[in-house]
């Protein structure tokens, strides 16, 4: 994207605005997350808003990109910006990156595939999650060849780690981003409060059971399994959304022990906590992509990365949802960044809400930044149409922020753009 994103963005919605058409994703971040409280049901706002524990970190991660404030100057030729960014050898439009958001089903019928779609207009990667509504070639089918990573969540199963990363490559993958900080479902209680597991009910575990190799581990347990569950109303209905979410038709998935065998497979094999850097090895033996380790905090691991020959890191706490009492993303990044020493790339992730939010990040170090539940909100309040003017907003307000502080791309970014409050 060159320079003028921005502007065009604005002057249709002004255009809009004077025939009586107000934009159907709202373009700040207060109304945003109202919208999409109003769209989702009392489960999914819980899943997807909530954090660990008292939310502290997610507040963290706020403070920290509130800490800096953009220094512009002046008289400077920015009629013409660059926007675009390098990754691994492909060229994109933007800094932005869509990251990976699991259960998308539980927020909008359009779920995966719209928020593929709506990357795929604009040029953003899009980081398919392991926790999925759609499987990764039904996703990246929609993509219609527009680039897209595949995140992993490690399973205790190295088989089925190997078939997932197997078939991220073979639907067109760009890369492998490795999950790091949820090898178990930190503390949230806004879901514990209500009882609910979007997983226990059938819900974004489609990349498992679309798996030859996971339904291979569930046929062995439907035909070992005897357990029966005591039968109450809420079991009834537990077992009526699996059976629906379940692929297949419904009645035949009703006289079937597959269901109920696929979410207790997956409770089973989900993730694995006793990953450590030497297992490293055995994905870079099974693939050729770029591997990216998510969940990076602190400067000794991203230099172990370094060492260990990973690709590129994304410093990230997961959005606050899993260590409650954690450090503000950005305020792991500036030391992060000098440790790597430009030897990899280093994105950025948690909290970015708005092009000033991207601005920021770019300016203390990292190569690009991801968002999640700010496309989130847009696809709960108008499905694919939602994420595409979320993503679209951020990236023109960028555009306008990086003009405006008299720079003329983003590699031109640099810690003097920016000052701490």
């Amino acid at each position: 994207m060159t320079g003028g994103f921005g502007r065009a963005v604005q002057s249709a919605i002004f255009r809009d605005g004077a025939t009586g058409r107000k934009p159907t994703v709202p373009t700040s971040w207060p109304p945003l997350e109202a919208g999409a409280k109003r769209a989702m049901s009392r489960e999914a706002w819980a899943y997807v808003a909530g954090s660990s524990g008292a939310e502290s970190t997610t507040a963290a991660n706020r403070q920290a990109l509130d800490r800096w404030r953009i220094v512009p100057r002046v008289l400077r030729d920015v009629g013409t910006r660059d926007l675009s960014v390098e990754l691994f050898g492909q060229r994109f439009p933007s800094p932005l990156l869509a990251a990976p958001v699991g259960v998308l089903g539980l927020v909008h019928p359009d779920a995966d595939t719209g928020v593929a779609r709506a990357a795929a207009r604009l040029g953003v990667p899009y980081i398919f999650s392991t926790q999925a509504s759609v499987p990764m070639e039904q996703t990246a089918a929609a993509m219609g060849g527009a680039p897209w990573w595949y995140q992993l969540y490690w399973s205790t199963s190295d088989d089925l780690v190997e078939s997932l990363v197997g078939r991220a490559e073979d639907a067109g993958a760009s890369a492998i981003v490795v999950t790091l900080d949820t090898h178990m479902l930190g503390w949230r209680p806004r879901d514990l409060d209500l009882g609910y597991l979007p997983f226990a009910h059938g819900l974004g575990i489609a990349q498992y059971t679309s798996d030859p190799v996971f339904r291979r581990l569930v046929a062995g347990r439907a035909k070992a399994s005897a357990e029966r569950p005591r039968i109450t109303p809420s079991t009834i209905r537990t077992l009526v959304d699996m059976t629906r979410n379940h692929p297949g038709r419904f009645f035949d998935n009703l006289r079937s022990p597959l269901p109920r065998a696929s979410v207790d497979t997956f409770l089973e094999v989900f993730s694995r906590s006793t990953l450590t850097w030497s297992d490293l090895a055995f994905l870079r033996e099974r693939t050729s992509l770029p591997i990216v380790l998510k969940g990076i905090q602190h400067p000794d691991d991203a230099g172990r990365a370094v060492e260990e020959g990973v690709d590129g890191i994304i410093v990230s706490n997961h959005a606050g949802r899993q260590v409650d009492g954690a450090l503000g993303s950005l305020d792991a990044l500036p030391p992060i960044v000098e440790r790597v020493a430009g030897a990899i790339p280093v994105l950025f992730d948690s909290g970015v809400r708005s092009g000033t939010d991207m601005f920021v990040a770019l300016a203390l170090g990292a190569t690009a930044v991801c968002v999640g539940r700010a496309y989130t909100y847009g696809l709960a309040i108008a499905g694919s149409t939602g994420v595409y003017e979320s993503l679209r907003n951020i990236i023109a307000e960028f555009d306008i922020v990086l003009g405006l502080a008299g720079l003329d791309s983003a590699s031109s970014i640099d810690r003097n753009a920016v000052a701490r409050d």
